[in-house]
């Protein structure tokens, strides 16, 4: 099997961020507004998924240079975190019969792509990469 290509650096990986996190806000606001049966609870989901996105691109240090608390590592393992919880989304709130539902799945696969074509190691900051090369 082949490696997936890493076709996405950190600061392509950081807009693409940005465009998720106003994907899940704004779809949050449409959900609530008019969603109709259940639209509630799937923009409570949205909206969810929107700030956990927005808190670890605040947090994210993308150029590597340890000015903001999280390494680029983490931040893949907060995207895992974050796509499985939207994957989930539709069970776990009440709504997977319904059409809603596809926006999360749709939004989940797209991320496993973003997360499997992202290069982790670009941004790594020094100390993790002397740790790499002892290893």
């Amino acid at each position: 099997m082949q490696a997936v290509p890493k076709l996405i650096s950190p600061k392509q990986h950081k807009v693409l961020d940005w465009i998720v996190t106003a994907t899940y806000l704004t779809a949050g606001g449409w959900f609530t507004a008019f969603g109709g049966r259940h639209g509630k609870r799937a923009g409570i989901a949205a909206l969810i998924n929107g700030s956990m996105v927005l808190g670890a691109t605040l947090l994210t240090d993308y150029d590597g240079d340890g000015r903001r608390p999280l390494s680029f590592s983490t931040h893949r393992k907060l995207d895992i975190g974050q796509l499985s919880l939207a994957a989930s989304a539709p069970q776990l709130f009440g709504f997977s019969e319904e059409a809603k539902s596809w926006f999360f799945r749709g939004q989940a696969l797209s991320e496993v792509a973003v997360v499997a074509m992202t290069d982790w190691e670009a941004a790594a900051r020094p100390a993790e990469r002397i740790r790499d090369m002892a290893a």
